[in-house]
């Protein structure tokens, strides 16, 4: 895997890290935890789906590794609502 093709995959977690931030209702926490969210929503959407036997929707190949676009925001979505859960909020946020 090429630096270019390691950049590529950062940049597509990250977006779906943001996306599923934006779903879930956890506002805006940076670049480097959004990418985070991206890689750990396709890890829980992809158990999920298969868990439940649903295909892989949208997947994108990069190199010679596949990035379950749809599972990712649907992961990182679940993950941030799940983690939205255990955590306190002040009253002025």
């Amino acid at each position: 895997m090429t630096i270019w093709q390691i950049f590529l995959l950062l940049l597509i977690a990250g977006i779906c890290g943001s996306l599923g931030q934006a779903i879930a209702g956890g506002g805006s926490r940076g670049c480097l935890v959004s990418i985070v969210l991206g890689f750990i929503g396709a890890m829980l959407g992809l158990w999920l789906s298969r868990l439940m036997g649903l295909p892989e929707l949208f997947t994108v190949e990069i190199g010679d590794e596949p990035f379950p676009i749809v599972w990712s925001i649907i992961g990182a979505a679940i993950f941030v609502a799940v983690l939205s859960l255990f955590t306190r909020r002040g009253r002025g946020e």
